[in-house]
């Protein structure tokens, strides 16, 4: 009676070991194509532009300090506002307020009043703002910078969640490293990209496996990304597999108590 006990249980679970077996080819990164090339050209580097509902950080500098701190209305509650990244959901919050970027692509400064940024680069914004600073400081200096600069992961990651990229700059594998990288089970070729796109959403897939990524449009995030990681056939099926299994095999166990007391 117990042996017939012990190969019902060791029956299922060997189904789930099996289950988890993994073909090598589809858990590793950038293989070589058809071609066997070991060069890759990158895709075009991506320039973000100022958008409404941005949010912008914007210092000012010149020869008189004091006459460039009427610019800087923010820049005293930088360390009190100041926080690090949250360790439940990836997100960091901005170091400052910042100028929101209002539903006609403009933001409010001192003095200045009203400048219209929309669609502009944080270089070409720097400048427009520098010219009208001009009038009221002496060789004034200005630095601009997104705070809200971010990209979403979620999915079959080690760790979802919203994060702020500080340098304005990122890639989909540096998107997916923060994220702590890819789970065992996550479809490494069907890494979803979902992108705003004049006013729409574009969908589109990543192949990550393939080291064709690097030239890819979606290798360089844009601002707002999301990044969706599918679940592979195979945590489905192991899923399936334990819902089915689990109950039978405690089943079994409470009877194997029971029978050898």
């Amino acid at each position: 009676m117990i042996k017939h006990l012990k190969a019902y249980i060791i029956f299922p679970l060997m189904l789930v070991f099996f289950s988890s077996c993994f073909n090598e080819r589809k858990i590793t990164y950038f293989q070589k194509g058809t071609n066997g090339k070991d060069t890759i050209e990158i895709a075009k580097k991506y320039i973000p532009r100022i958008q409404s509902e941005d949010i912008l950080s914007i210092y000012v500098n010149s020869l008189s300090p004091e006459a460039s701190s009427f610019f800087n209305p923010y820049t005293a509650n930088v360390a009190t506002t100041a926080q690090a990244p949250d360790a439940g959901t990836g997100l960091t919050q901005a170091a400052a307020p910042g100028y929101l970027v209002d539903v006609e692509g403009r933001i409010t400064l001192p003095l200045i009043g009203t400048v219209n940024v929309n669609n502009l680069t944080i270089n070409e914004a720097t400048e427009k703002i520098k010219k009208q600073l001009e009038i009221y400081l002496k060789e004034p200096t200005v630095v601009v910078r997104f705070l809200n600069y971010k990209v979403s992961v979620l999915g079959e990651v080690v760790k979802p969640g919203i994060y702020v990229v500080p340098n304005e700059r990122i890639t989909l594998p540096e998107a997916i490293t923060i994220a702590g990288d890819l789970t065992t089970f996550a479809k490494r070729d069907q890494i979803e990209i979902i992108r705003d796109v004049d006013g729409k959403k574009e969908f589109a897939e990543v192949d990550l496996t393939k080291r064709d990524v690097f030239a890819s449009p979606y290798y360089y995030l844009h601002s707002n990304d999301i990044i969706y990681v599918k679940a592979s056939k195979a945590k489905v099926a192991q899923s399936d597999i334990l819902l089915r299994v689990l109950p039978i095999a405690i089943s079994a166990l409470s009877l194997i108590i029971v029978l050898l007391k």
